[in-house]
């Protein structure tokens, strides 16, 4: 059963000079059938005549995101792969790659993970699209809803291109992959980002990094940026702006770090906040 946050008196928003909006999207801006509220693309044209900037934040590729906000998307700033690219009407703002010989031993890992039973798939992904060794529907149709640019290969490690992050689907336990790979802790981040993914960004790089870089392109403070999420690749996020909001669904160790909290995704939790702001 859907839990309803409490919405306060005083809303955070009400003495708040809003100029930044960062959302992740899963769990977060779209709802329970993963759709975008259709109350949000009004919403957009009217944050744009405000001046205040509207930016998806999500493990998801760019190319997926481009998908979904297709409506939408001129002028859009748009932080992918969990902060690993963040990206302006195709234009590079910024990025972050990992090495080849490191991600070449974690595929390596992952492919001997597999081997002893684990049921997972790999997904290499860099700046022209996503790679896979794995091929059947039942896979695919799972990474095909957060890559929209795929493609299968014979050998992930002989493709050739800037690598953001390496992202891995495991149908039963993600957590347990991430302890598999426990070794590459020191010299890459390893972060559940759902129950069943998991990925792998150079240690330099996630949300919250991306957030600042970000504020810095647009001159914009963390007292004027506003962040919602739910899962713990969101938590460095919420300590990129003073007005944190953790979903009513959200992972208990989000909702400890978020200053405060909206209504669930499944009652279009950003969606409420936004109309408290532009109510003003």
């Amino acid at each position: 059963m859907t839990t309803t946050a409490s919405i306060p008196t005083v809303h955070p928003f009400d003495d708040a000079d809003i100029r930044l909006i960062v959302s992740d999207m899963d769990g977060t801006l779209l709802d329970e059938h993963g759709a975008v509220p259709e109350r949000l693309w009004g919403q957009l044209d009217r944050l744009r005549e405000r001046g205040i900037v509207f930016a998806p934040a999500s493990g998801r590729q760019y190319a997926a995101l481009h998908r979904l906000f297709e409506q939408a998307i001129d002028g859009m700033c748009v932080i992918a792969e969990n902060g690993s690219i963040v990206m302006q009407d195709g234009e590079e703002l910024s990025s972050v790659t990992i090495e080849r010989d490191g991600a070449a031993a974690i595929v390596r890992t992952l492919r001997q993970l597999a081997a002893d039973g684990a049921d997972l798939g790999i997904v290499v992904c860099g700046k022209r699209g996503a790679v896979v060794e794995r091929s059947d529907e039942r896979f695919l149709e799972a990474a095909g809803q957060y890559f929209a640019a795929i493609e299968v290969v014979d050998d992930l490690l002989a493709h050739d291109d800037d690598i953001l992050k390496l992202a891995v689907l495991d149908f039963h336990d993600a957590a347990a992959v991430a302890a598999g790979l426990a070794a590459f802790g020191a010299t890459h981040q390893i972060v559940v980002s759902s129950e069943r993914w998991v990925d792998i960004m150079s240690r330099s790089i996630d949300k919250g990094v991306a957030v600042r870089a970000l504020q810095e392109r647009l001159g914009v403070t963390p007292a004027q940026t506003a962040v919602f999420g739910d899962y713990l690749n969101d938590l460095q996020m919420m300590d990129a702006a003073e007005h944190s909001f953790a979903m009513a669904n959200a992972h208990p160790t989000v909702r400890e770090r978020a200053r405060h909290t909206a209504r669930s995704n499944a009652e279009h939790g950003v969606v409420h906040a936004i109309e408290r702001l532009l109510a003003r």
